[in-house]
């Protein structure tokens, strides 16, 4: 027996699809258009406009990949429609859209003839309001960019569309329409109330007399449009609807805050030059959808898309300038993009709120409060002491709910860092940040709502999104027609800010989520695209040291701040930390760019710190050598310049049987004839460190298929399929400190010199020359030691993080690949070793179980060769270096850490340069010393609290100042008394109290 409401059904899809829909438009008259092709990049409008144009015929191909063509339409708005009512006229145009999902394929920008943008152009955002009557001539220009459908459906194949200069040059699209319409808006208007009242019945249980009512009241509609003149009885339709519409919604209804979005990512599969356009199509159809509804706002993030706009599209950046003075285009975040969290460092996650709320402030005069991260994947613990001391209140995510394993058991949660700061957080049970706000999404979000009982209010942010577009009419209409609808939750159009005063006003106390949020998923962005993450973990450190030096160089030599050239850097280095940047998980096209642009930099940050450091040398045959680290080394103070003998090197290698052996003051290792590490003595305890039938410095080649997504994913049974690469063609001494072994697998080789490494411990040290071009492969470096403990510590940004090393639990097991910044340690109670590295993030620590308690093999992951979206990922040369330190504390790893990534500089000079800060206390570190934002001169001295512990420091301040006062991280007063008071006053450099908490970070700023 067959469900009538199934039958209605068919019926209401039949009637819409066959009927009210190809009656949307009354009428429809085609415009005359000429084209074109502009030869290589995109111009601006003035140069297209004086271009030749050649006459098109709709329904002609056009655009090879990445191309850009230029389309002049013009006409007459057909005279014979001054008799029409209920009628709105458009432009149509199609431009050969071949799917229904905006912003991965060819998209469009609508320009009047004076230059000023009306909107873009979007396979489901198609029309264009026009301002003509009938009889009127209308003319616009319409650059058309042929972007490619990169993942065509899929994400693992590889494809040649993510580079231009593989992409080839065939037409992509074929263009269907250019035409002057006539909307029926009762028609339109119709189809909005069948797919709120539709979509609301299709979520209800069978059973629901609410459902019943509404097939019932749809069926009764279908009847009452005639199919002869459906223009002429669509608002008959609308009236046996109406009472439907209009039933309120239960008192107990969830709420849900609707608000206006488009996560337009700022590189992705396609490169950053066209997210500059993707930002003005999307915006301007927002600022079009605000001139229709009066009650529609949009909260939009990312600092540097509104600096696209500002730069590119300067008349467009006004007119939403005026939006956001009335309240209602909203910046949100307050970073300057939507980075990842996981590996930027500590200073440049700052530097995102810096530059970002600084942006918005300067601009705008706003600032946001909340932190607006929906597609990052996975979030540091650190962040939460970041966004507090940055001014941000509260933050949002939704991508948590991607994990694989275990689901986050709340919704609205306080999220609390590793120094205990805490930050509202808000995950939306829509489970989307692209919402529709169909029937099935707002059914899911108060579904999924686990605060039910203490809470009932989520956000929604709907809009189409990752490649841009934004909401449209239709969504506007179905947030209204949801606004009070029984059945459905209560949708209220609103702001980021309302929905937070809501939740905060409704659940004061939710419960708390401690340290990191790990994303149970995209594993493999931690490793994908080497060079992009060596680029940015190299500039951050160059960027140190050239601002620590250029400041030096303005309190001691009078120089001149570069700041201009600093804050260009900075942007650039904060924008290809967005979360498909550095992850890796880009096409092609965006990764040859950035490490383009880390070259770039690093050519001029040298620069920078070298005339710095020149000028403090003064003139002199000397050699200076400068020490950027916070800890003092080889002779030379911390963050200081000296005239430093060089010291002896200690310790060597030399021949023993088939093998070698390295011997310092510190350590004995002894590697066999095949390169591998097979001894590793530790001579202050005696400690062997090597397991018994183990072997160290040990590559494994694993099988890499993710099951969906290539570049972001690593999968668990990659385990299960190894290859130890114990075989080597060279193992050989190059001097009496370093061996040389080369070992050849399958098309790939690695070349590894290992040295007795510098610094308080000794160490080795093991520098990798990788020649790769292995295909869907991961390649791990092993070093199993025999210390017994139950967990790992990783460094993240300004502390680290505690994690298990057994899977006792699901929330273990899923945890088996993991981010660190320059060093992991494992350690008993009274001895460890900590790994270091200079450019690598993905780990596994793994523990082995014995008679004599379990040994623990950490694993440093060198290198992938994923296959989508950029088909060459990886695929070269490669150099890293690692450091294996034996009897270390996690103290020890701090400085080993910050000495490898910040090796010492010399330049020829007269004298060294003193600090112009010292801390008493190794334990709290100086991040960064800069001058202050504002230009005043005063300079920024950040300072953190590294082992987790309670630490007072004195902080020594070696220049004539004025005084010392505690900061936010905007550089703005901290609280009610923020100076701090001086305890020398006996001629020694003033210092000053400093008392941190356990990770706190402190920012003081000295005026001068």
């Amino acid at each position: 027996m067959h469900d009538k409401s199934t039958l209605i059904t068919a019926r209401l899809d039949r009637f819409v699809r066959d009927l009210l829909e190809p009656a949307i438009y009354r009428a429809r008259s085609p415009l005359t258009v000429t084209s074109w092709d502009v030869p290589d990049e995109p111009v601006p409008f003035a140069e297209a406009r004086a271009a030749d144009f050649t006459p098109f015929a709709a329904g002609s191909p056009w655009g090879k990949p990445w191309g850009t063509v230029w389309f002049h339409v013009s006409g007459d708005v057909p005279a014979e429609w001054a008799e029409q009512s209920d009628v709105a006229i458009e432009v149509l145009v199609d431009i050969g859209f071949t799917t229904a999902q905006p912003g991965f394929q060819a998209e469009g920008t609508v320009y009047g003839l004076d230059g000023h943008i009306i909107k873009g152009l979007e396979p489901l955002n198609q029309h264009i309001p026009v301002t003509q009557g009938p009889g009127e001539a209308l003319e616009m220009y319409v650059e058309a960019a042929s972007n490619p459908d990169v993942p065509d459906g899929q994400w693992t194949r590889p494809t040649t569309l993510g580079d231009v200069a593989t992409a080839g040059d065939r037409s992509l699209y074929t263009t269907r329409a250019f035409d002057v319409a006539l909307l029926d808006v009762p028609v339109w208007e119709l189809l909005q109330d069948i797919w709120t009242l539709d979509g609301l019945a299709r979520v209800l249980p069978k059973t629901s007399p609410r459902r019943a009512e509404i097939v019932h009241t749809l069926d009764l509609m279908v009847d009452a449009v005639d199919p002869d003149d459906v223009s002429g009885t669509a608002a008959v339709g609308r009236a046996v609807v109406a009472p439907a519409l209009a039933r309120p919604a239960n008192a107990s209804a969830h709420v849900v805050h609707a608000v206006g979005h488009a996560h337009i990512d700022s590189a992705w599969l396609w490169p950053v030059r066209e997210t500059v356009r993707k930002c003005a199509r999307t915006f301007s159809n927002v600022l079009a959808l605000m001139d229709e509804d009066e009650h529609f706002t949009f909260a939009c993030s990312s600092a540097q898309q509104y600096a696209w706009v500002k730069e590119h599209f300067p008349e467009l950046f006004e007119r939403i300038r005026e939006r956001v003075a009335e309240g209602r285009f909203i910046p949100v975040g307050g970073m300057w993009v939507e980075s990842d969290t996981n590996m930027p460092g500590g200073e440049a996650l700052v530097r995102q709120f810096v530059t970002g709320k600084k942006f918005f402030a300067d601009e705008f005069g706003v600032e946001p409060r909340e932190v607006w991260l929906p597609d990052s994947f996975g979030y540091t613990g650190a962040f939460p002491q970041i966004a507090a001391l940055a001014g941000c209140e509260n933050f949002l995510t939704q991508k948590i709910s991607w994990n694989d394993t275990n689901a986050m058991p709340h919704h609205t949660f306080w999220w609390e860092g590793i120094d205990g700061s805490r930050v509202y957080t808000h995950f939306p049970p829509v489970d989307t940040y692209n919402s529709v706000l169909s029937g099935e999404e707002l059914a899911r979000a108060e579904h999924n709502f686990a605060e039910k009982g203490r809470a009932n209010t989520s956000l929604a942010p709907f809009g189409f999104g990752d490649g841009g577009g934004g909401p449209t009419r239709e969504m506007v209409a179905a947030a209204h027609r949801t606004r009070d609808l029984e059945g459905s939750p209560m949708v209220k159009l609103s702001s980021p800010q309302g929905f937070f005063d809501a939740a905060r006003e409704e659940y004061p106390e939710p419960p708390t989520w401690l340290g990191e949020m790990y994303l149970e998923y995209h594993r493999g962005t931690y490793t994908s695209q080497a060079r992009t993450k060596r680029g940015n973990r190299r500039s951050e450190h160059l960027l140190r040291e050239a601002e620590l030096w250029a400041t030096t160089a303005v309190v001691r030599s009078g120089a001149e701040y570069p700041t201009q050239a600093l804050d260009r850097i900075w942007r650039l280095v904060l924008l290809q930390q967005f979360h498909d940047i550095l992850p890796g998980s880009s096409i092609a096209w965006v990764h040859r760019e950035a490490e383009r642009n880390y070259a770039a930099i690093a050519i001029e940050l040298d620069e920078i710190i070298t005339t710095a450091l020149t000028t403090l040398a003064g003139p002199g045959e000397q050699t200076v050598v400068a020490n950027a680290t916070p800890f003092a080394r080889g002779g030379v103070g911390a963050l200081g310049t000296s005239v430093a003998a060089a010291e002896p090197r200690g310790g060597s290698l030399t021949a023993e049987g088939t093998g070698w052996v390295f011997a310092s003051d510190t350590i004995r290792a002894v590697f066999d004839e095949r390169g591998l590490l097979t001894s590793y003595v530790d001579l202050a305890s005696g400690r062997e460190t090597v397991p018994a039938g183990t072997v160290g410095n040990l590559f494994q080649l694993h099988r890499d298929i993710p099951n969906q997504w290539e570049a972001w994913d690593i999968e668990q049974n990659y385990r299960r399929t190894v290859t130890d690469l114990v075989d080597a063609v060279v193992v050989e001494a190059v001097d009496d400190r370093t061996l040389r072994i080369v070992r050849e697998f399958r098309a790939s080789r690695i070349e590894q010199l290992v040295t007795l490494a510098d610094g308080p411990r000794g160490g080795l040290r093991f520098t990798l020359n990788v020649d790769w071009h292995e295909r869907q492969k991961l390649l791990k470096l092993a070093f199993p030691l025999d210390i017994h403990t139950d967990r790992a510590t990783s460094e993240i940004q300004f502390g680290h993080v505690h994690r298990a090393t057994h899977t006792n639990t699901s929330w273990d097991d899923a945890r088996f690949e993991t981010v660190a910044h320059r060093w992991v340690h494992v350690g008993e109670p009274d001895f460890g070793a900590a790994i270091i590295n200079d450019s690598t993030y993905g780990y596994d620590v793994t523990r082995s179980p014995g008679n004599q308690g379990s040994s623990t093999t950490v694993r440093l992951s060198i290198l992938r060769a994923p296959l989508f979206p950029d088909p060459e990922a990886d695929q070269g040369q490669h150099t890293l270096t690692c450091e294996l330190v034996l009897g270390a504390t996690i103290a020890d790893a701090i400085e080993h850490g910050y000495a490898l990534n910040l090796p010492t500089r010399a330049v020829t000079g007269g004298a060294g340069s003193a600090p112009l800060v010292r801390v008493s206390n190794p334990a709290v570190v100086v991040e960064s010393v800069k001058l202050a934002e504002d230009g005043s001169g005063d300079v920024i001295v950040r300072l953190y609290e590294s082992l987790g512990g309670r630490a007072a420091a004195s902080v020594s301040v070696d220049f004539e100042h004025t005084g010392v006062h505690a900061t936010d991280l905007l550089e703005r007063p901290l609280g009610d008394h923020p100076e701090i008071a001086a305890t020398s006053d006996d001629g020694a450099p003033a210092s000053y109290p400093v008392a941190c908490g356990p990770f706190q970070i402190v920012t003081l700023r000295v005026q001068r």
